[in-house]
């Protein structure tokens, strides 16, 4: 009999459907894997930003976790935004006692380059979220944060990705490209070897999201017994066809097609070299 393969998101909610929650859960379904979450904050937010936000208890945070993890546990799972010190440690207890692959979307800074986060937050991502990761996907002014470095090119980003896995403790990162000048060239450190994944940069204002959706491919993907690299290969395939074919939805910055993945991609569009 064919069991299905199922993931767990672990974040913030958008009512508006672009990120959080929503987008995760969207994600898993185009990826044919069965969707689960637990939420952490109940968010007000939409394509022009972060009205509100309601953090849930600890307590119940973990009776949500617990729901899961003794009923329908996952072969994967991710987080997204964790929003306080509490939120983190919980999770971390949580992961000591399994071996479930775990994606990171570190997520640190907003779009208008505000920190999210306080000097203690990093430092318990670092010491206790990081080193039970599978994957680790970062943004460049993340991964900055993560390092304590500035990335200003493929080079510097080989290092970050290398002093996430080799020193912080994860398994592998992805430190992605997309505030670098050029083409959208993503670095993946799997602690052997550099894999570079590169797609067109596409002229767009709707990419909110992205962070969500191409973590929580890659969680889709190992969550079905895929390789990190190649879970990751598809991941990147699978936000760049989601920026590629936008909605044009929303006043702001819109959300990206988590559907665009069934569209027919363009000839030539993307690489992947070591």
């Amino acid at each position: 009999m064919h069991k299905v393969a199922s993931a767990l998101t672990i974040a913030g909610t958008d009512p508006s459907g672009g990120a959080g929650i929503q987008a995760d859960l969207k994600v898993f379904q185009e990826q044919e894997v069965y969707g689960m979450s637990v939420i952490t904050s109940v968010v007000a937010q939409n394509t022009l930003g972060v009205q509100d936000v309601q953090h849930l208890s600890i307590d119940f945070i973990e009776k949500q976790l617990d729901a899961v993890l003794t009923d329908i546990p996952p072969q994967a799972m991710k987080t997204g935004m964790i929003a306080t010190v509490d939120m983190m440690e919980l999770i971390a207890k949580k992961l000591a006692n399994t071996n479930i692959p775990y994606v990171i979307d570190p997520v640190m800074v907003a779009k208008s380059g505000d920190s999210l986060m306080d000097e203690k937050s990093r430092q318990v991502i670092r010491n206790t979220l990081i080193p039970h990761a599978t994957v680790v996907t970062p943004n460049v002014p993340e991964a900055e944060i993560l390092v304590g470095f500035e990335i200003h090119d493929n080079q510097d980003a080989e290092k970050a990705a290398k002093v996430i896995v080799n020193e912080l403790g994860a398994k592998a990162a992805v430190v992605k490209g997309g505030h670098l000048e050029g083409a959208a060239v993503d670095v993946l450190y799997d602690g052997e070897d550099f894999y570079y994944l590169k797609a067109d940069r596409f002229e767009t204002k709707h990419t909110h999201g992205t962070g969500c959706t191409f973590s929580a491919a890659i969680t889709a993907e190992l969550a079905k017994g895929k390789q990190i690299k190649d879970a990751v290969v598809i991941g990147k395939d699978f936000i760049t066809d989601a920026i590629q074919y936008p909605l044009e939805l929303g006043n702001g910055h819109g959300p990206t097609n988590h559907w665009g993945y069934r569209l027919k991609s363009l000839p030539g569009q993307r690489e992947v070299s070591k």
